[in-house]
């Protein structure tokens, strides 16, 4: 099977005696190609993972591809900035993401507003309330500090879901781990 790598390659350092999780990664294909090097690992992918011995096993030195889900990301419209962050998408959209799942915020020339992998703490699909038609969620980011101008239409803003990668080795050694997309072939 082919692989067109997606973004960078990470490398995550696992021991037997600790989970660790590394840096939030935004999700944009639907598989994570991943090879334990030095020594075998236990791996959990998500919004804030522990891995443990239940986990998926990854024998050292052998390739493995794990399907991560449909990547989301959805065009925000309006942002309301608080001790939480309020998304608005626009109208007749809905929202791509749910309670609990991980979410990074890119504002193109208005990085103030940018935030990385905060979980959403709600979703309100409630058709008119105020006015309002558009679909809103509550991001858990305190956005209170610095209140950046207001939003500049002609800027282009998008809500991304983000994941972590969590490793326990059976001991010391190093995950490697990078999204793909595949195309039907040979190995």
């Amino acid at each position: 099977m082919a692989h067109n790598p997606v973004g960078i390659n990470s490398a995550l350092p696992f021991t037997a005696s600790s989970t660790r999780s590394l840096d939030t990664t935004a999700h944009k294909t639907d598989a994570l190609r991943v090879i334990a090097v030095g020594a075998s690992a236990h791996i959990a992918v998500g919004a804030e993972p522990t891995a443990t011995v239940q986990n998926y096993y990854v024998s050292v030195g052998e390739p493995e591809v794990i399907s991560i889900g449909k990547p989301a990301s959805q065009r925000v419209v309006g942002i309301t900035t608080g001790t939480t962050t309020i998304i608005d998408f626009p109208e007749g959209t809905g929202s791509p993401f749910a309670v609990g799942d991980a979410v990074s915020l890119t504002v193109t020339g208005q990085s103030a507003y940018n935030f990385t992998h905060k979980l959403v703490a709600s979703v309100d699909n409630t058709s008119g309330v105020g006015g309002r038609f558009n679909t809103r969620i509550i991001v858990s980011n305190n956005s209170s500090a610095g209140n950046p101008a207001e939003l500049i239409s002609t800027n282009y803003a998008e809500l991304r879901g983000s994941f972590k990668v969590a490793a326990l080795g059976t001991s010391s050694g190093t995950l490697h781990y990078q999204q793909i997309q595949s195309a039907g072939g040979a190995n």
